[in-house]
């Protein structure tokens, strides 16, 4: 399951998607998301999917990839469509004892469970589109009309690269500990709750240990190298909007109209 994460990869193409500019990307994602929790009823839901899918075939990356990210994060969408379905009043369809399903509850755990479902599709494309460095230099364009006020855009685009960028890297470390432990004899399925939150122990402590390193690691590699933060640093690739991205731009407002009409359709 460890290696099941992909948000953070990069999956290596040369399709329309993985071309267009970083800050397209970004701008892209963020208005997926948002619109996401706009959509009410099944006919939105319906278009941001087939938008969604429309993105993914034109990028190329295997759906197998995509949806192997789901498995990782797939106890977390099944307690929250649980969470909704016994928990939300209204029009009764089934009950037991303390357990109550209604209409409503089966209506807004099913979406609930979409909507986590396509935020995290949605949101992986981003990353296995886009390079770490293009990621840093797209999230530092955006922000920089923020450092009139004092906020250090490079170091703020920096920190949540390197935090997408070493996701899978201390996923990979993880499974590693894991296994070291199990060969070692150690158990970490058997047991109570707090059995097997002892267990962990073992595993938390050499991942932050490991966590350090790498950081570490980085600091030396970074300074080594002369960095000295955002000011004066010059870039071997400028990114500039392309033709592509005026059409994504297009593209982004006629989906958001028409995400925003589906609200009133009610067939």
């Amino acid at each position: 399951m460890i290696r099941d994460i992909t948000l953070g990869q990069y999956y290596p193409g040369d399709s329309m998607v993985h071309r267009l500019d970083a800050r397209t990307k970004i701008i892209a994602t963020l208005l997926y998301i948002i619109e996401l929790f706009v959509v009410n009823n099944f006919w939105g839901f319906l278009i941001a999917a087939v938008a969604l899918f429309a993105v993914v075939a034109v990028s190329k990356v295997p759906l197998k990839f995509i949806f192997r990210g789901l498995t990782a994060v797939f106890l977390i969408i099944a307690f929250t469509f649980l969470l909704n379905l016994f928990m939300v009043d209204g029009r009764v369809l089934w009950h037991w004892k303390f357990l109550t399903i209604t209409y409503e509850g089966v209506s807004r755990a099913f979406f609930m469970a979409v909507r986590l479902v396509l935020l995290i599709i949605g949101s992986s494309i981003l990353t296995l589109t886009t390079k770490p460095i293009e990621l840093t230099d797209g999230l530092e364009k955006l922000l920089k009309p923020f450092s009139k006020i004092g906020l250090p855009s490079h170091e703020i685009a920096l920190m949540m690269t390197i935090a997408l960028r070493f996701i899978p890297t201390l996923m990979e470390e993880t499974d590693k500990i894991i296994k070291a432990q199990q060969a070692r004899g150690a158990d970490f399925e058997s047991g109570n709750i707090l059995q097997r939150a002892k267990s962990l122990i073992p595993i938390l402590v050499p991942l932050f240990v490991s966590s350090f390193r790498i950081a570490q690691d980085l600091a030396l590699a970074m300074e080594a190298r002369c960095y000295r933060g955002g000011d004066g640093r010059t870039r071997m690739n400028e990114i500039r909007f392309k033709k592509g991205d005026a059409a994504a731009a297009v593209l982004m407002a006629l989906f958001l109209a028409v995400i925003i009409a589906s609200r009133y359709i009610t067939l």
